[in-house]
C-alpha cells in the first residue's frame, strides 16, 4: 500500500495506480506522484518518503519543529 498526505488530504493508493516499481528512489517516487496529481515536480521537494518494515510507503510533508 502507498499512503500520501498531499495538500491537506490523505490518499491510499496501490503502487500500480502511480506507476511505482520496486526499488525506485525517492526522487523517482516524487516525480511519479507529481505526474499522478498533475502538478510540477517541485511541489514534492519538501516531502519525505518513509518506508515501513512491511514494505508500505508513506509520503508526507517534511515535519518542521520549533
Amino acid at each position: 500500500m502507498f499512503h500520501i498526505r498531499f495538500e491537506g488530504r490523505s490518499y491510499d493508493l496501490r503502487p500500480e495506480q502511480v506507476n511505482l516499481r520496486p526499488n525506485m528512489g525517492d526522487k523517482e517516487i516524487k516525480q511519479a506522484l507529481a505526474h499522478h496529481f498533475d502538478v510540477a515536480p517541485n511541489r514534492f521537494n519538501n516531502y519525505v518518503v518513509d518506508r515501513t518494515e512491511n514494505g508500505d510507503l508513506i509520503v508526507r510533508p517534511e515535519a518542521v519543529y520549533g
